[in-house]
């Protein structure tokens, strides 16, 4: 015949029962936010990359400022604004890419929560009609 546990025994149970469910939450906040943060640091990596680009770009379109008007209509200046041209287009594409990964970021645990309510509204006594 099995014997039946004390009132101290079962608190010990819930106790250790509730401390597993609160360090499973954690552990899954802890790997969602994880997930965004690489998330954010892609995005922020595309648009530093955006910004290197910029940079260059803004330097070949001065230098073909520069000789458009010391040259005042020869073909080297042209070929300077072709490239600043080019490097206009990429940056606006490292720009949009890098926009898009930071929009991906959710910024909260949302799983977690969602477990976390499940938890509690398991836990709540049901309500007297």
């Amino acid at each position: 015949m099995a014997q039946e546990r004390t009132l101290g025994q079962l608190v010990a149970d819930a106790s250790q029962d509730l401390s597993s469910i609160v360090k499973g939450e954690i552990a899954l906040a802890k790997m969602e936010i994880k997930s965004d943060v690489s998330k954010g640091g892609k995005g922020a990596g595309l648009l530093v990359g955006a910004g290197v680009v910029a940079l260059y770009m803004l330097g070949f379109l001065l230098t073909a400022a520069a000789w458009g008007l010391v040259a005042a209509g020869l073909p080297e200046w042209a070929g300077f604004l072709i490239i600043g041209g080019v490097l206009l287009v990429i940056t606006l594409i490292l720009a949009l890419m890098g926009k898009s990964a930071l929009s991906k970021m959710q910024g909260k645990p949302v799983k977690t929560i969602d477990n976390a309510q499940k938890t509690v509204a398991a836990l709540k006594p049901p309500k007297a009609s």
